[in-house]
């Protein structure tokens, strides 16, 4: 796919593919551990080669779950620091680290998830957590070199009370099936590399706010070739899936481009609302990346940033049509203005983004310049040492959405441990082709990737013809285009110690969910489902299983719960056939591992009758004269009903007497001719005369009538003289 091919780059990178909070606090023992940055978190330089720790966290200070009306209440109560958690935070978080303050303005944010993965061999397979699916697939993007494999991924203790996810890259032979880019025909192939990516797409998704990230890089600093990668994508795009990327990745511009309507597949000109969406509003999948790591050893004039760095990005389309040339600085108005750079940092004139090259939909013709479009990497690149592969470090991304800044623009910025890395505002975006900082619902991505185009010897080295990558060639064919020493490296091993998400509760255009009312994307997945899987998949991902895996003791099923109340996480019983795991309340997954999150809020309800049709314009003076029709009615048919009825109106009194004076004289005659006929009235009584209620003494006649109803006429008397 030519949108996702970056060539052979310094730094070429393109992709494509619900949490509450609580109030009550309660106190237990606080856990232990220790590195500092104002957490109690355990364990620096540890290594996995050898035999992990296996214990697992003692008990510590606990919150319990909030109601909706706790978030209310916690939305209008007073400005002290609460204990906060809820649908997605992790019961392991500990309550220092359930609120923030931003590195921008101070205002207080609060937990909406997290993800401490505190018990170790968790399984991230497609059904096994509520939060992440790990990837058993191959990864055609970016020249890839490896295969993402399921079991690639689990959960390891660092120290005595304190987890991280383990994401491991190795050398291995794997065949698979594949899809090929060209021929779009699943195909046999092999890889020698093999890695893994878990993602959150349609499972957590969040719409502005502050993400955090505790991590440690895989490999060596100055050996090139892995690829580690923290990064967030739009749900309207699944990472590795191109297919539900193509004309949706990485657009960020809402408002009508006729220039670029064919090229953006749900355009701010399309006048329909289709799959639930706002008619005139541009929709597409963005994509943020927090940390992209380039390890090796080398000056890259004219940049001042050499290896190792990283780099942080935004991806947006649609691009500058006017660009400098990869690997020289821009010129004037060449490229976007007012850009934040913090020490250390500067410009990524590697890779300014992407041409992407694209087919025409109808007639399948190539590279139609109707369909293709250009993509921007706003980014920066930082300098690093060996510190980020030794230590641990904690990554920082604060997201403030168009909708929630005063101005209207919004922004990104970056930040390691709380110093500014870089930032970009709305309007150095939206100057030039109305791009905007991006308020779509986001997933987090974890993964690490290879490559060849990404720390591999450029150019490729005489004698060697740079096509194979083979760590167990025993021959020179396969590796001399690998770097010294890579081989050696494997495996590798990129660790994350915790994921955490916060919100401002004052601020109600950030939300948890990936699918919103202002940004919905369940029914266009749903209506694209194939773009979202594999031909052999039922479903793009599982439902989470509770329990039901194998267990010989309580232990395999989670072990020691953090929730108050709460001892275990999971049970074994016994079945019939084997014994079994069986959850305990908020915990899911096969082994009862998982703390089972869900969102606060569900922002779609289940569709009625008529929630299928879109209601149809009526023009405003229609609307009007319609409503006044309906009021002259009302008012005559109110008035008729009082006249008919014993009722007082206005301060005047309605009932039988005064109807029948206020008749004009014809229909008194019409009323005299039909009770006679159909009335027993005593001789001599004078019809018209008549002025008294029904079963009242008429006092001009010194007569009283009695009433009847007849069988056969509703609301019409028989009136007899009873005197």
């Amino acid at each position: 796919n030519a949108a996702r091919e970056s060539g052979a780059r310094e730094s070429g990178h393109v992709r494509g593919g619900r949490g509450g909070r609580s109030l009550d606090c309660g106190d237990e023992e606080s856990r232990g551990g220790g590195e500092g940055e104002g957490r109690s978190r355990g364990g620096d330089g540890e290594r996995l080669n050898g035999s992990p720790v296996r214990r697992r966290g003692g008990r510590r200070k606990r919150c319990s779950h909030a109601t909706s009306a706790a978030l209310l209440a916690m939305a209008v109560g007073a400005g002290t620091t609460t204990c906060v958690g809820g649908g997605w935070v992790d019961p392991d978080t500990e309550d220092e680290a359930r609120v923030t303050k931003s590195l921008v303005d101070g205002r207080e944010y609060q937990l909406v998830f997290s993800d401490e993965f505190n018990v170790p061999d968790r399984s991230f397979h497609d059904g096994h957590d509520p939060r992440w699916t790990a990837l058993h697939k191959d990864d055609y993007t970016n020249a890839a070199l490896q295969f993402y494999d399921k079991d690639a991924l689990t959960t390891t203790m660092i120290s005595e009370s304190n987890g991280a996810l383990n994401i491991t890259t190795s050398s291995g032979f794997v065949e698979f099936e594949a899809l090929n880019d060209t021929s779009m025909e699943y195909v046999k192939t092999n890889k020698t590399f093999i890695s893994g990516m878990v993602q959150g797409w349609n499972k957590f998704c969040f719409t502005g706010g502050i993400l955090e990230v505790r991590a440690k890089l895989p490999g060596e600093a100055y050996i090139g070739g892995l690829w580690p990668a923290i990064w967030m994508l739009g749900n309207m795009a699944r990472a590795t899936y191109v297919g539900s990327a193509n004309w949706i990745w990485p657009w960020s511009m809402e408002k009508c481009n006729r220039n670029l309507q064919k090229s953006q597949l749900i355009s701010g000109c399309n006048a329909d609302s289709h799959f639930g969406m706002a008619h005139y509003h541009g929709r597409g999948a963005p994509e943020i990346d927090m940390l992209e790591a380039m390890p090796g050893k080398a000056k890259l004039p004219p940049s001042p940033v050499g290896r190792p760095y990283f780099s942080t990005s935004l991806q947006v389309a649609p691009g500058l049509p006017s660009r400098p040339n990869g690997g020289q600085p821009p010129g004037p108005g060449q490229w976007y203005e007012n850009l934040e750079y913090g020490q250390n940092s500067s410009m990524n004139i590697f890779f300014y983004g992407v041409n992407n090259i694209k087919h025409n939909p109808r007639t399948m013709a190539e590279a139609d310049p109707d369909f293709s479009y250009q993509s921007d990497a706003v980014s920066s690149n930082t300098q690093l040492d060996e510190k980020l592969w030794k230590e641990w470090q904690t990554l920082r991304i604060e997201w403030l959405l168009p909708q929630s800044d005063p101005t209207g623009e919004g922004y990104i910025k970056w930040y390691m441990a709380d110093k500014l890395l870089y930032g970009i505002g709305g309007k150095a975006l939206g100057k030039q082709m109305g791009t905007v900082v991006p308020s779509e619902p986001m997933y987090l991505i974890l993964n690490t990737a290879m490559s060849s185009t990404w720390g591999f010897p450029q150019p490729c080295p005489d004698g060697c013809k740079c096509d194979c990558y083979d760590c167990s060639d025993i021959t020179y064919k396969c590796t001399c285009g690998i770097q010294d020493g890579f081989c050696e490296s494997l495996p590798a091993y990129f660790l994350i110690d915790y994921t955490r998400v916060y919100q401002h509760v004052n601020d109600t255009h950030e939300k948890v969910g990936c699918s919103t009312p202002e940004r919905p994307t369940s029914k266009w997945i749903k209506g694209h489902i194939d773009g979202y899987m594999d031909k052999w998949d039922d479903q793009p991902i599982k439902d989470v299983k509770a329990g039901g895996g194998g267990c010989k003791v309580d232990d395999d099923c989670g072990g020691p719960s953090p929730m108050e109340g709460q001892t275990v996480r999971g049970t074994c019983v016994k079945g019939a056939a084997r014994r079994y795991c069986k959850c305990s309340k908020g915990w899911t997954g096969p082994q009862c591992m998982t703390h089972a999150g869900h969102d606060p809020i569900d922002w779609e309800k289940q569709p009625g009758f008529f929630d299928t049709f879109v209601p149809p314009f009526i023009p405003a003076p229609l609307v009007l004269g319609t409503t006044l029709l309906v009021i002259v009615l009302t008012i005559l048919v109110t008035m008729h009903v009082v006249q008919m009825r014993r009722n007082t109106l206005c301060g005047k009194s309605f009932d039988e007497q005064s109807a029948y004076a206020m008749s004009s004289p014809a229909t008194r005659t019409m009323l005299a001719n039909k009770l006679r006929r159909r009335s027993s009235v005593v001789s001599g009584t004078n019809l018209a005369d008549m002025s008294a209620p029904y079963g009242m003494q008429n006092r001009s006649l010194g007569r009283t009538y009695n009433t009847g109803p007849s069988s056969s006429e509703v609301q019409l008397t028989r009136m007899v003289d009873t005197s």
